[in-house]
């Protein structure tokens, strides 16, 4: 979602940018050993694949026009759950999108527009929880460079950025202009540090199709969904932002805000299809009614 730029430029100077620097986390110093090939690490005893969903904090909307290009959502609000996901796979970890800006915690809910967000605990204390440090990640990849998910990179900058080129330049210009939100350019510096890895479409994290990046353009030109192969649950798609709500999904409904009103509801098929031909369990990383049920994990 991309919140309005008055929103995140307040996040981002006065008090929240002295909090930035009094009070972020220090850096995690990257492991010096390189990690073996995968075949070296594999181990028959090592655990499946399972995903720890993590809170990354509460958006709520006071009028939700914004979110539907048909009309229909005027006057209505509700609250938008925003979640990160820690995937354990036994060659690795990749943390799927970042959440709103850990200097959120600790402060009351902050309101501008129609946009009320709060964060109870950063990535970091959820890392820590599950005997996880952010040096141990392998990975990180975002589902798009939207303000609610790219807001805790200062806590991952060991782990390599897998990112596909439309996204990557939607963030960077290769002709030097500012970024398509200017707003963000101080978040986006912290992945330009980080070591990176350009990936093509149906991009195959581990090598065994059991985690999968896929794009979904429209909502930023290079938003990415998901797709997780689990011993237990199957198939899961994760869907970024492609979808909202329950009800955005049902009715195809587009936000406003989308770079690209074509381009989405192109994906919304082809996201469709895929999660029938797999047989998929959809998780709208947004929408309470998913996230609650899942207590926390997929197995």
């Amino acid at each position: 979602m991309r919140l309005p730029t008055s929103l995140t430029q307040c996040l981002l100077t006065g008090a929240a940018a002295a909090l930035l620097a009094a009070c972020a986390p220090p850096a995690e110093t990257p492991s010096a050993e390189a990690p073996l090939p995968a075949a070296e690490t594999a181990d028959a005893a090592a655990p499946a694949l399972y995903v720890d969903v993590l809170d990354c904090g509460t958006i709520a909307i006071s009028d939700l026009d914004a979110f539907s290009s048909a009309g229909d959502y005027a006057g209505q609000a509700d609250e938008f759950t925003n979640t990160c996901y820690l995937i354990n796979h036994p060659n690795g970890r990749l943390l799927w999108d970042l959440g709103l800006p850990s200097q959120l915690v600790g402060l009351p809910p902050f309101t501008q527009q129609i946009f009320t967000v709060s964060v109870e605990r950063s990535i970091t204390d959820q890392l820590a929880d599950l005997g996880v440090v952010p040096s141990e990640l392998t990975y990180v990849s975002i589902s798009h460079a939207h303000f609610d998910h790219i807001g805790q990179a200062d806590q991952v900058q060991g782990a390599t950025w897998l990112v596909n080129q439309t996204e990557y330049d939607y963030m960077f210009p290769a002709d030097g202009s500012p970024p398509a939100d200017p707003s963000l350019a101080a978040n986006f510096a912290l992945f330009q540090a980080m070591d990176k890895q350009i990936i093509s479409d149906g991009h195959d994290v581990f090598g065994d199709g059991s985690v999968v990046i896929f794009q979904t353009p429209g909502h930023t030109p290079g938003h990415s969904s998901l797709q997780l192969t689990l011993p237990e649950t199957g198939p899961v798609l994760l869907t970024g932002d492609l979808y909202h709500r329950t009800e955005s999904r049902e009715l195809g409904r587009v936000p406003r805000f989308n770079t690209s009103e074509e381009n989405t509801l192109a994906s919304m098929a082809a996201f469709e299809a895929r999660a029938t031909d797999l047989g998929a369990k959809v998780v709208i990383q947004h929408e309470p009614a998913d996230i609650e049920p899942l207590g926390g994990a997929i197995r």
